[in-house]
């Protein structure tokens, strides 16, 4: 019988397997292994937005919603963007999507073609990469330095355009995941100057907006002159705990949210309507519940960086936002290698080498765990690299 041939798409062959699922699988199967890996929030949501959702569903709210987004939720979103934002949209320029993911692969699909350059930073987000790599784009590296704190600078940019034609969009993440930087109003003035100069398209990733410790979180759509050529991502999975709501939205030109509009119904037509609505009750609970939950990573963060700073062959900055810690290492070990070394004596964490080829030497701790976790994990790190001196 004729050998059957595979048919599996080359451009699927050729992504990359993310280790770090591979290494929180083995983390989930064994219960004596403390997960400092995910990101993903340890609390869950506020009761008014449950028994909201509640209510919703035991009223009928079981079926499909806009492509672009249900009328109330667009217009509290806008009230949202203007007063912590500063960024003011009309209801059509907002979608509402299956998490800010889902709005990234869409708003990628809506401005770029094949062969056309997406800078990414490097490290960054994980998925940044494999989105413009299905796409048939060239995701282009900006390096950030550990030196620098981790932060853009406008020569970086300048020096990561190689082709200025086909250099369509560049993505900026603050506060960032995975380095905790938030870029400050200086920094983001020096990227607008060069996102003039070339004529580009930003992508704001501001999924960990409220997680900012030191400074504050400025949009970049907010500074002058940069809303026309800003589509900003945000998300509900990170301060209101609600990851499984699958829910996010993004916002810039009417011109962009439209062909978004135009192709939501293609990927997943539209954000559950259930999730819609607790999402408009996650809004109304204010600022205040959210403040609490920060400062309770706040302890943390100051916790892991103060303990991870102590202990020989880590160096790191601390983190102003998000709830990662990346420190460098020098152990002898490449990162994922250290990372299994982790593994083996009951700490999961994950390699500097999912976020980019310059995530090399590096390792992301998470601190969105309970703190009596992150004090067991630590004391078995200390032990894991007495073992190394000895």
């Amino acid at each position: 019988m004729p050998k059957v041939k595979s048919y599996i798409s080359e451009r699927e062959s050729e992504l990359p397997g993310a280790t770090i699922v591979k290494l929180l699988k083995i983390a989930e199967e064994n219960p004596e292994i403390i997960s400092l890996g995910p990101g993903e929030p340890d609390f869950e949501p506020h009761p008014s937005i449950i028994e909201k959702a509640k209510e919703m569903l035991d009223r009928g709210y079981t079926h499909y919603s806009p492509s672009q987004g249900r009328s109330e939720l667009l217009e509290a979103l806008c009230r949202k963007l203007e007063k912590k934002n500063g960024i003011n949209v009309s209801p059509e320029q907002i979608i509402v999507t299956c998490g800010s993911q889902e709005a990234i692969f869409l708003g990628l699909m809506a401005t770029i073609d094949p062969g056309e350059h997406v800078l990414i930073p490097d490290p960054g987000f994980l998925a940044y990469r494999p989105c413009v790599e299905l796409l048939n784009g060239s995701p282009v590296p900006v390096k950030l330095e550990f030196e620098n704190g981790f932060r853009f600078t406008a020569e970086g940019v300048r020096r990561s355009i190689v082709n200025p034609r086909r250099t369509i969009v560049l993505i900026i993440n603050t506060p960032s995941n995975p380095t905790g930087t938030v870029f400050d109003r200086k920094t983001l003035e020096e990227i607008a100057d060069v996102v003039v100069e070339h004529d580009i398209l930003v992508f704001s990733d501001e999924a960990y907006e409220d997680f900012v410790y030191r400074g504050r979180h400025v949009s970049f759509a907010s500074l002058n002159g940069m809303e026309e050529r800003t589509v900003t991502f945000h998300t509900f999975s990170k301060a209101y705990g609600m990851p499984g709501f699958r829910i996010g939205y993004a916002s810039g030109p009417e011109e962009i949210i439209k062909a978004m509009v135009k192709i939501h119904p293609y990927t997943t037509l539209c954000s559950p309507t259930v999730s819609q609505v607790a999402a408009l009750a996650a809004l109304e609970l204010g600022d205040d519940e959210v403040r609490k939950i920060v400062e309770r990573y706040d302890r943390r963060r100051k916790y892991l960086y103060r303990e991870i700073s102590s202990i020989d062959g880590f160096e790191c900055h601390e983190p102003e936002g998000a709830f990662y810690l990346f420190p460098k290492i020098d152990f002898g070990m490449k990162s994922l290698e250290f990372c299994e070394f982790l593994l083996k004596r009951g700490v999961a964490c994950v390699p500097g080498t999912e976020f980019g080829h310059h995530g090399e030497g590096f390792v992301r701790f998470s601190y969105a765990t309970r703190m009596e976790l992150i004090e067991k994990a630590v004391e078995r790190i200390e032990k894991a690299v007495a073992e190394l001196s000895r």
